[in-house]
């Protein structure tokens, strides 16, 4: 496969800038802003982070009637009352704020026809409408620029989006748009079958460089059959991870058929990208440029360096309708460790999962299911794949996808686990299946607990 892809270098020296001169957008300035600004020292960088914040307080209290009301509250917040201290007065940002005080939300200079729309179902299945400005898109659009530069992909090489229900070219305009620019192959997760995996070989064979990028699971599994018949001569440029966890085992899988890292990312829908690694693999670099990420604990003080819990994120670019201090539902741990890229980005150690996807113990206690679904999968033989439902405190079902080794011997040590870890009296019910189901977006759930706490 050749290293040099004329239409790659004509795509992104070319078609990129004169793409962005015809829709009179700024992503390539500010991504070329973003990569100046990763190499700022770490304080410099915090600096800046609560300057926009106190920019976004003078300007959320004289734009959205909720926040007006909020901060007066609060005791009179103003920009230049905002340090980290006085910060956490400001009350935490629910989804159900946001659905229920949508209107209060938006910034009145904006028309809401004028905003652009996020929906979200998120792993509850209630959706969750935001809306967003035209250059808070295309600084997003930039720090996506940036994260994929970090796992290995330039401007015009081709990307295979293994995705679900993906965004099919339709129009005249969009086919040129793809053609040209995006240069964008998809296949659809909701469809995964010898089919349309050997499309994706065909794809990947094709003599030009190609990314890869996706639902980590989904990744897992186009490598998985790839290994089962024997192709592993493909290496693409890079492998970007998204929207769900990235599970320990999978990663090797991965990286031991493609011959490449695979670059880990984190965001949503709410407020785009979060963290990324870079090609360190040592942590997710922060997007401190656009937001800032507090982790807090359950008594709402900011949890250690190392320890974990929940993330609270403030949006520093959308003025379309500002979140602050918006509790995302997911679990993490913040670093105070130094990553040897020299990057000044703080580091999000690890991300631990959403909050519906712990498990609820006996004594109340919770357990994040996704860590037990990793530690399972390393620790046992035969099972490739593993699904935790929680019934009920004391009742499981685990949907597991064998693997050879599968046998008596494999549900007996898997049923000890979970007896240690929940204890003896729990229920646990085996049902192997053939592959795990996924939600309406082509997403996986290793762990739904319909249990509440």
């Amino acid at each position: 496969m050749p290293e040099v892809d004329p239409r790659a270098w004509l795509t992104g020296k070319l078609f990129y800038p004169l793409w962005d001169l015809k829709d009179r957008s700024h992503r390539l300035r500010e991504w070329r802003g973003l990569e100046r600004s990763q190499w700022l020292p770490t304080p410099e960088l915090i600096s800046r982070q609560w300057d926009a914040a106190r920019r976004l307080i003078v300007y959320a209290a004289r734009e959205c009637p909720f926040y007006g009301e909020r901060f007066q509250r609060a005791g009179a917040i103003s920009g230049a009352d905002v340090t980290p201290e006085t910060w956490r007065r400001i009350p935490i940002l629910t989804k159900q704020d946001i659905r229920e005080n949508a209107d209060g939300l938006l910034a009145g200079s904006f028309r809401r026809e004028d905003l652009l729309q996020a929906k979200t179902g998120g792993s509850t299945g209630i959706a969750l409408r935001v809306y967003f400005d035209r250059r808070c898109q295309e600084l997003r659009n930039a720090a996506a620029l940036r994260s994929d530069r970090w796992a290995g992909w330039e401007p015009g090489i081709r990307r295979i989006s293994v995705w679900g229900n993906p965004p099919l070219p339709q129009s005249l305009k969009a086919r040129l748009r793809n053609a040209f620019h995006d240069r964008m192959e998809f296949l659809d997760t909701m469809e995964i079958n010898d089919a349309s995996l050997r499309g994706f070989l065909a794809s990947a064979n094709k003599p030009a460089p190609f990314a890869i990028q996706g639902h980590a699971h989904s990744i897992f599994i186009v490598a998985r059959w790839l290994e089962k018949h024997a192709v592993l001569h493909l290496r693409p440029k890079a492998i970007i991870a998204t929207s769900m966890m990235l599970l320990r085992p999978e990663r090797e899988t991965i990286e031991r058929v493609f011959g490449r890292r695979v670059t880990d990312r984190y965001g949503c829908e709410e407020v785009g990208l979060i963290a990324s690694e870079c090609e360190q693999h040592r942590g997710m670099h922060l997007n401190v440029e656009h937001l800032l990420v507090e982790c807090l604990r359950d008594d709402g003080t900011p949890a250690s360096p190392g320890e974990e819990g929940a993330l609270i994120i403030t949006d520093l670019v959308n003025r379309g309708m500002p979140l602050i201090r918006y509790r995302i539902e997911d679990v993490g741990v913040l670093s105070d460790r130094v990553c040897p890229c020299g990057r000044g980005q703080p580091l999000l150690e690890r991300l631990t999962g959403r909050t519906a996807d712990f498990l609820v113990r006996s004594d109340g206690s919770l357990v994040a299911g996704v860590s037990l679904v990793e530690r399972t999968l390393t620790a046992l033989k035969g099972i490739e794949q593993m699904q935790i439902v929680q019934e009920a405190v004391d009742t499981f079902r685990l949907r597991l996808v064998p693997a050879d080794g599968y046998g008596r011997e494999t549900e007996e040590a898997l049923s000890r686990e979970f007896r240690s870890v929940f204890g003896d009296s729990v229920q646990v019910t085996l049902e192997p299946v053939d592959r795990l189901s996924q939600d309406s977006s082509g997403k996986y759930r290793f762990s739904i607990s319909r249990v509440p706490y």
